[in-house]
């Protein structure tokens, strides 16, 4: 079941500015900093299983849920659509996410093709 556009825009209202999104195979790739800190997928949002991530949901009453965003992706944590009614939680577990996850790397300048003969 692909993500509803719906669902992206109310994910897009909490956070504001702070995010972007990019339409991929019917879900979507979510991007702080330049970076993908998350997938929306399903109507959920994955993010990544690095330890600032599971620091902060650890304060869940009913801690985090593994999930998989689409087969043979790695574990995520899966916070479902509930959660984002606190916008600023949920600003603050992206914060913490983009500011744990490295710099993506440069893209490399593309070859132009040489001319033929």
């Amino acid at each position: 079941m692909a993500t509803s556009p719906e669902t992206e825009a109310f994910l897009r209202e909490q956070l504001g500015d702070q995010i972007r999104t990019r339409k991929m195979f019917g879900e979507y790739a979510v991007y702080a900093e330049g970076k993908t800190v998350a997938l929306l997928c399903d109507d959920a949002l994955f993010v990544k299983q690095i330890p600032a991530a599971t620091d902060y949901l650890a304060a869940l009453p009913d801690g985090p849920t593994e999930g998989l965003p689409y087969p043979g992706a790695r574990m995520h944590w899966r916070i479902d659509a509930d959660l984002w009614e606190d916008a600023d939680w949920l600003a603050g577990l992206i914060a913490v996410i983009a500011r744990a996850l490295p710099a993506p790397k440069p893209k490399q300048p593309r070859k132009r093709a040489k001319p033929q003969s």
